[in-house]
């Protein structure tokens, strides 16, 4: 459980820091709504996969 909760973690950072460049280059408030939307998504998709029982 540890190691699914550790690279969870790691792939949200490592997400919301590639993203966040590329939103702050290009100034286009529409990309970073998607984006902010997608990042959202995944926290959601992390938490979900954190609640449920492992097999």
């Amino acid at each position: 459980m540890a190691v699914k909760i550790l690279s969870g973690i790691i792939a949200l950072v490592l997400l919301i820091g590639y993203l966040t460049v590329a939103v702050l280059k290009l100034k286009d408030m529409p990309l970073a709504v998607v984006t902010l939307i997608g990042i959202g998504m995944m926290a959601w998709d992390l938490w979900d996969s954190l609640k449920t029982k492992e097999d």
